[in-house]
């Protein structure tokens, strides 16, 4: 019997180190998958968590999601990120937050990161503005519609065809009106032996006098509340551009080529007209009040900037009330029996042509004028003219031009519409540097982003972490992550 014992104890024993020994693998190869998988999570969580800290402003202002890697500092960088990115993963695998953990529990896995990097970032000026112009598309394009796009396409045919924004009609009305006055001084027999000596007063000269005081004061009612803000360019993102001092990220974005790009860029305006204002449409708080208009004009402020879109409006304006009004039988035939009446009276009548054409043009630019006030005041006007929808007669245009207290109509463009057809006429590079100059300078206005740098926001982030466990373990994990 003792000896059935002795061969019990010594089977149980061989089975219990087998057994033991199985139990301890086991559990040794628990604890090594466990820490690679919290390892995972954890990371996955701490990317979540940078992430999280997107600048609020940004997101206020402009519904852009993008990490400010100075943190309200003064520094950009991305051992900023990183530094951030280490704390999160270090609480995430301490036990400090545990109740009475020191007491209670003991670290199965006692991991902590040995090395934490973020390694490559995109940033949101990376591309000379692409990425911004792809986030910015992002923000807006469920909410943009196929019809305004449809028609902006139509508006932009009609001013190609036609060489609205080429024609310069106030160089021809300066040519034609050089050629008249070249007739003042000259002898002309009017009869056998007399001679007179030609003394002509041009009809349109008022109108011309209106033209040089610049198209702006003659279409602004009251000139002392159009915005004198300023901003000083050269230390906003586009200076820095030029300049070739920025920050680069290295992760590669996507480019957009064929026939998606005319709709990313329209969405793109689109985004623009939505959250920056105009004149009219002012939005508060502003480093500038006519923001669109520095879209166009890039003056460094907003009177410049106003007058610079006023003065290209009223060009298209009078290049298309000069293409229609040459084809209305009835307006030519008027300036050509005033025309006739004039040369009659001075007895010079070859010269009943170029006078008829001189007060067409002028027509055209009082006309023009009338139709930018219009605009300006919240109105509407058609790209192309027809004898319903013209303002002036010659005799008001050449002697009653003044400001219009009615006339608005309900059919044609408003003034956001040609501000659109404006800016899908501008260079997209030039047009993403000046936006960004402006999401750069309102942040700036912000408390505590008075260093705001575009070039620190990064919108996708590469890290990799290592971790190591008290235990003998070691791991590295890489992980992207980026807004959507």
């Amino acid at each position: 019997m003792k000896k059935a014992e002795a061969y019990l104890t010594v089977y149980l024993s061989l089975t219990m180190t087998v057994l033991l020994s199985l139990f301890l693998a086991l559990f040794e190869g628990v604890r090594s998958n466990a820490i690679r998988m919290e390892s995972e999570c954890i990371m996955d969580i701490g990317m979540d968590s940078i992430l999280a800290e997107y600048h609020r402003e940004l997101f206020a202002q402009y519904n852009l999601f993008a990490i400010d890697s100075s943190y309200g500092g003064d520094t950009t960088g991305k051992e900023n990120v990183s530094a951030h990115l280490k704390h999160y993963l270090a609480r995430n695998m301490s036990m400090e937050d545990i109740f009475l953990e020191s007491l209670l529990y003991r670290d199965f896995l006692a991991m902590e990161p040995e090395e934490v990097d973020v390694t490559r970032v995109s940033v949101i000026t990376d591309g000379k503005g692409a990425v911004f112009r792809a986030k910015a598309v992002e923000a807006i394009e469920h909410d943009a519609g196929l019809s305004l796009f449809t028609e902006l396409l139509n508006w932009l045919e009609v001013v190609e065809l036609n060489k609205l924004t080429e024609t310069d009609v106030a160089l021809r009305k300066k040519q034609v009106d050089e050629a008249i006055a070249a007739y003042n001084g000259k002898e002309v027999e009017v009869k056998e032996n007399k001679f007179v000596t030609i003394q002509i007063d041009n009809p349109t000269a008022e109108l011309e006098k209106e033209r040089r005081k610049g198209a702006l004061a003659c279409v602004v009612k009251d000139m002392e509340a159009v915005s004198e803000k300023s901003i000083f360019q050269e230390s906003l993102i586009g200076g820095r551009m030029a300049l070739g001092k920025v920050n680069q990220g290295s992760l590669p974005h996507a480019e957009i080529s064929g026939g998606e790009k005319l709709w990313e860029r329209f969405l793109f305006q689109e985004y623009l007209m939505r959250y920056m204002g105009h004149y009219g449409s002012e939005k508060a708080d502003k480093a500038l009040d006519y923001e669109i208009e520095y879209l166009l004009s890039g003056m460094d402020n907003d009177i410049s900037n106003l007058s610079g879109v006023v003065d290209v409006l009223t060009g298209i304006r009078e290049a298309a009330n000069a293409l229609y009004i040459f084809t209305d039988e009835e307006k030519c035939a008027e300036a050509e029996v005033v025309a006739l009446v004039i040369c009659g009276l001075l007895e010079i009548p070859e010269l009943a042509d170029l006078l008829k054409v001189s007060l067409l043009l002028a027509w055209s630019f009082a006309e023009s004028l009338h139709d930018v006030e219009v605009l300006l005041e919240g109105g509407r006007i058609p790209l192309m003219k027809t004898t319903d929808t013209w303002y002036y007669s010659l005799a008001n245009a050449l002697t009653g031009f003044q400001f219009v207290s009615e006339g608005k109509d309900d059919e044609g463009l408003s003034y956001e519409d040609y501000l659109r057809i404006l800016l899908m006429l501008e260079k997209e590079d030039v047009l993403t540097a000046r936006a960004m100059n402006l999401v750069e300078a309102n942040i700036r206005l912000t408390p505590g982003n008075q260093d705001f740098r575009l070039d620190g926001c990064y919108v996708k982030v590469e890290a990799s972490m290592q971790v190591s466990s008290k235990y003998g373990y070691h791991y590295e994990l890489t992980r992207q992550k980026e807004y959507y």
